[in-house]
């Protein structure tokens, strides 16, 4: 006779009894690649306990200095954002120089996220600033290391 053993899951709680908490995270003198896997983890919420691939429980973080990030090498010269329009003929280069430091951190977060409905979700959650001030103060940032 086989006895069969009662099936148990992992509680789950729905995104909509979640809090979202807020992080800040000073982006100066940090290695771009670095910071923005940092902030695609926190976005993501893989620091949570009940961490979940199929829901956007991710905190929202808040970048800061953004103009001091590093690029090492000879990157700031040399490396160079493609875009294309859609049309034949259509491919852009533009200079990474020529980027708002906002725009750099922005793709590079948007790279390391993954490429799926909740991507967009994701992105929504992120705020970038060139200062150190931001006007997320009435939600209480914890400020946390970027590397």
């Amino acid at each position: 006779m086989k006895v069969r053993l009662p099936l148990y899951r992992t509680p789950m709680t729905p995104p909509q009894t979640q809090v979202r908490e807020w992080l800040l995270i000073d982006a100066a003198d940090v290695p771009l690649g670095r910071l923005a896997s940092r902030v695609a983890y926190y976005l993501r919420g893989k620091h949570k306990v009940n961490f979940a691939p199929q829901w956007n429980l991710g905190a929202a973080v808040v970048v800061i200095n953004a103009e001091k990030v590093l690029l090492s090498g000879k990157k700031l010269k040399q490396k160079v954002h493609i875009k294309h329009t859609g049309y034949p003929g259509g491919q852009r280069v533009i200079p990474i120089h020529h980027i708002s430091p906002e725009r750099i951190i922005w793709h590079a977060v948007k790279g390391m996220l993954p490429k799926n409905r909740l991507q967009a979700r994701m992105l929504r959650n992120l705020f970038i600033y060139t200062g150190p001030s931001h006007p997320h103060q009435a939600q209480k940032p914890k400020p946390i290391p970027a590397l």
